[in-house]
């Protein structure tokens, strides 16, 4: 599990991009407070800033007419 760089997100091609979502979506669900060798560090901010990030990847799914299911 990898989270790249927000400046990053609009570059990253379709697989990785939809990869950043699906593993957002794993952190933000049961994964929250989780031990993970990559993104721990993840955990010693506010789960905001994940949510806002996760804003930005959907943001750009959604400029590249892709759609994620609620």
């Amino acid at each position: 599990m990898r989270l790249w760089h927000e400046y990053l997100i609009p570059q990253l091609p379709r697989q990785q991009l939809l990869g950043q979502h699906r593993e957002l979506a794993a952190l933000r669900g049961n994964g929250w407070g989780r031990k993970h060798a990559t993104v721990d560090y993840v955990f010693d901010h506010s789960p905001y800033k994940l949510y806002q990030f996760h804003l930005l990847v959907l943001h750009t799914m959604q400029e590249r007419g892709y759609t994620a299911t609620p």
